[in-house]
């Protein structure tokens, strides 16, 4: 704690045997309202069939701030799972989109502005949302939404419901996921051969994968940051 920069952030990977215990002395050490997050990292690829109990498929990444109110995790560039989403079916010269949900987990009580009848310009049908969900535009947004082409009435024109276009090229980076699978944040059985391919038959049995590092690396510093790695492990950090 005290080598960190006033914006700096710990970052600690640990089983569930100590997780509990060792996040009781970090809210002591840094505070509780330093504490950011424990993250998931899926580390297993097929399950432990030799477990007594549950596979350990998982481990805790435990996530601190020096202070919290001004540090901010990294947002991350789309993968191409993310990125397959967007598709231009209807041929929209401003590129490929995903379609968003209308309406927003409100209630017609709750936000009486937004409960309102809109009509499909295809049917002429006019559509009300639920009161339990209702739309989530005002009149006046809703009418800018449509003056500028961004709802989508499906391929017949005749949805029930319309949703409303995001266009990738004005796409946000995405806001990290609390759990990190191994297509993304790598395995330990990587990680094995990863260690064996720089000594052959080393022992260290719990070497973290290259593919963890980047991602704890990409969320969590910027250009001209200093990381220490404090225990060093199988060096994977080096």
């Amino acid at each position: 704690r005290t080598l960190l920069a006033e914006d700096g952030s710990l970052w600690i990977t640990i089983d569930d045997n100590e997780c509990h215990y060792l996040k009781v002395v970090c809210d002591e050490v840094f505070g509780r309202g330093n504490f950011v997050a424990n993250l998931a990292w899926h580390k297993r690829v097929s399950p432990a069939n030799d477990a007594k109990f549950f596979s350990g498929d998982f481990d805790h990444i435990l996530v601190y701030a020096k202070q919290k109110e001004i540090w901010r995790p990294n947002r991350l560039e789309k993968n191409e799972s993310q990125l397959a989403n967007y598709k231009n079916p209807d041929n929209d010269p401003r590129g490929d989109w995903n379609s968003a949900a209308y309406t927003c987990a409100k209630t017609a009580d709750e936000r009486p502005n937004l409960y309102y009848p809109i009509v499909n310009p295809f049917t002429r049908q006019e559509i009300w949302p639920s009161r339990t969900r209702v739309w989530a535009y005002d009149r006046s947004t809703h009418e800018r939404n449509v003056a500028n082409g961004l709802l989508y009435w499906g391929k017949s024109g005749e949805g029930k419901m319309p949703r409303i276009k995001k266009f990738l090229a004005h796409s946000k980076p995405v806001v990290p996921r609390a759990i990190w699978g191994y297509d993304e944040a790598g395995h330990n059985q990587e990680s094995r051969i990863e260690i064996d391919r720089l000594f052959p038959g080393d022992p260290f049995t719990t070497p973290k994968p290259e593919r963890l590092l980047k991602r704890v690396l990409e969320v969590a510093t910027n250009p001209g940051d200093l990381v220490l790695d404090s225990f060093a492990g199988s060096g994977t950090t080096g």
